[in-house]
């Protein structure tokens, strides 16, 4: 594995904390993700189901975790069915987790092979009254692809009509919201790799640097410290480009008087990375780009310290409106009356900054939480404003990952440099 091994009681705790919440009698059942195909006999690598691996610790496919704290025989309380390894799978793949190996990885002491699976699950459902099945609840998720846990849902409501079924999705929520400070050390890794890769690239930046070339900077710092891709497809966009939000071409010149947009982020032991800068292609930001930096940079700052125990992210996203919506009126790009007449659904301050400034992050970038609840100590968010002006060809957002805590919160990408004065020094020196 490319990184460091975690130590198992971070898994033995989630599962504690998950088993907690499951009424008498429940059982419940996690899945691996499926290794999708590309053409003819490619495949993709792995992403491993999060909440599987929240609560096992396992990256291996076809894997299945099944908790049942009531079951009769003590035993069968926690069971990982894994693929038996042999020496065909060994000598075209490379050996799979071997019993004891999985043990030691999990914490789990009774593991069978997924051979096992239908009659062990058998008994167990003889005991079981209800069952919680795993899904994927994400507020934006959306997906034609039938996935193993889908495919298994059909499975056992065919199987097993007569049982009562209930929705693991909002305990996982509720659980990984919070995060460890085990978790918190794996996300201080990954960022401390993105910081590496975005001062690597903050050196490399000059006029007629195509887009790719600093792409491929990323992910060589990446590889190199045990990081193995981007955590979501980079956007690196230089002059205009950096207005389309979603920009992932990357196939553009940089050209001498233009920034450079950088949204890049990085897996490490899945979790996740997510940072975007603004660096000026020749090294000095001209006085208009400077002017419009500096607002954002202002918004940002402001907008870190509404991020703290109490706090409501529905409610954090008004006052971050509030803060931008001066910003735009001293940068003139909107006036009084824009504001006075503004559709409260829509107000005057999105002409220009139409995205939030917070989401959920850890074992994905886009983690999972709850957005009806306060913020709390332990939960991790991306701080990202941005001021987009595609008349002026200047777009600007700036972001890092954020750690609540109790009287002080934790920056973990402050490493990478987003002051004027910082950016211009280094690209400089």
């Amino acid at each position: 594995m490319r990184y460091d091994p975690i130590d198992p009681q971070l898994f033995i705790s989630n599962r504690k904390r998950f088993i907690e919440h499951l009424p008498a009698g429940a059982l419940a059942v996690f899945n691996a993700n499926d290794i999708m195909p590309t053409n003819a006999d490619g495949t993709l690598p792995l992403v491993q189901n999060r909440d599987l691996f929240y609560l096992s610790g396992v990256d291996q496919e076809e894997t299945i975790l099944v908790l049942f704290p009531d079951a009769y025989n003590p035993a069968h309380r926690e069971i990982l069915f894994v693929v038996e390894t042999n020496e065909h799978l060994a000598r075209w793949e490379g050996a799979k987790l071997s019993q004891d190996q999985a043990t030691k990885q999990t914490g789990i002491q009774t593991v069978f092979w997924l051979s096992d699976f239908e009659k062990v699950f058998k008994d167990l459902m003889s005991q079981a009254k209800t069952v919680f099945l795993n899904s994927n609840e994400h507020l934006r998720a959306s997906s034609p692809v039938e996935t193993r846990d889908q495919r298994f849902r059909k499975w056992i409501m065919e199987q097993y009509p007569m049982h009562h079924y209930d929705r693991s999705a909002p305990i996982m929520h509720r659980l990984r919201a919070i995060k460890s400070p085990i978790e918190v050390e794996i996300m201080r890794k990954a960022s401390a790799i993105n910081t590496k890769a975005f001062n690597r690239v903050l050196k490399f930046l000059k006029p007629g640097v195509m887009e790719y070339e600093l792409e491929a900077e990323f992910i060589h710092e990446y590889k190199r410290n045990g990081s193995p891709d981007f955590s979501y497809t980079p956007i690196i966009a230089s002059g205009a480009s950096a207005c389309v939000l979603h920009y992932i071409e990357n196939d553009k010149e940089c050209k001498d008087g233009d920034l450079v947009l950088f949204d890049c982020g990085n897996w490490y032991a899945n979790y996740a990375s997510d940072v975007t800068r603004c660096f000026p292609v020749n090294g000095r930001f001209s006085d208009r780009q400077k002017q419009v930096y500096n607002a954002v940079l202002r918004v940002m700052k402001a907008s870190m310290e509404l991020l703290c125990p109490g706090n409501q992210l529905h409610e954090y996203h008004k006052e971050v409106g509030e803060l931008m919506t001066k910003e735009l009126l001293d940068l003139k790009l909107i006036d009084a009356i824009d504001v006075k007449n503004q559709d409260p659904n829509w107000p005057a301050y999105k002409k220009y900054f139409m995205h939030g400034t917070s989401h959920y992050i850890g074992l994905d970038v886009h983690d999972v939480g709850l957005w009806t609840e306060k913020m709390e100590a332990g939960n991790v968010f991306t701080c990202e404003p941005g001021i987009y002006i595609p008349e002026e060809g200047i777009g600007i957002r700036i972001e890092d990952d954020i750690v609540i805590g109790e009287k002080e919160n934790i920056n973990l990408t402050a490493g990478i440099p987003k002051e004027v004065e910082e950016i211009e020094e280094m690209m400089n020196s």
